[in-house]
């Protein structure tokens, strides 16, 4: 039986030396811990990947907390099964004792209550999601009610646009040299041409 541990952190500015420290003091060596400087949105890393594929049945995965291991619950779920169950390790998870598969309470095994845990704690983060997504909804919803735009403010159209447009009909310009004097990009001039010709189709219905 083996011990490995797994560490992570988001980028390549943060500091790893806490999680090395917790590693050292359950007895794992330097060259046993796997180092990734990535996000945890997914499983596809350098060196997790290469500590999945040196474990063997019986070895035991130290790692400092949950978040350590992935963002997303569901893929932590995934990914824990797969390494508990198809490659029939340990893992212990140091902040959190509850999440720790070789231990038994009452009867139970430490994996069985390791997946239940795993399973709240997705629950949890789901309930969370939607709460979070709620609430916004319902702050942007007041925000509108009470006069607040979203979005990029319209730029109105500038009183030198008539003589420019003018050019533009006649082929003298394009939409491009349009746009430069005018001091803008060519897509906001074509929304200008746009707006612009709408408000002369009304109003020459209008006056029929």
């Amino acid at each position: 039986m083996n011990k490995y541990a797994y560490i992570r952190v988001s980028n390549k500015d943060q500091n790893v030396e806490r999680q090395i420290v917790a590693m050292e003091q359950v007895g794992i060596s330097l060259k046993q811990m796997y180092i990734d400087k990535q996000s945890g949105k997914n499983f596809k890393r350098k060196n997790y990947l290469k500590m999945v594929k040196k474990i063997k049945s019986g070895d035991e995965i130290y790692i400092k907390s949950i978040d350590r291991l992935g963002r997303n619950y569901e893929e932590i779920i995934e990914q824990w099964r797969y390494l508990t169950k198809t490659k029939g390790v340990n893992i212990i998870v140091l902040d959190f004792p509850l999440l720790d598969t070789r231990n038994q309470v009452n009867g139970l095994t430490g994996k069985f209550i390791a997946d239940l845990v795993l399973q709240i704690l997705s629950y949890v983060a789901q309930v969370e999601r939607e709460n979070i997504k709620q609430r916004q909804a319902e702050g942007i919803k007041i925000a509108k009610e009470n006069g607040v735009k979203f979005g990029r403010p319209v730029i109105p159209i500038p009183n030198e646009f008539e003589e420019v447009y003018q050019l533009y009909l006649k082929g003298e310009i394009s939409k491009r040299a349009g746009a430069k004097r005018l001091g803008t990009n060519h897509v906001t001039f074509s929304n200008w041409i746009k707006k612009y010709e709408n408000i002369s189709n009304v109003r020459k219905k209008s006056k029929m």
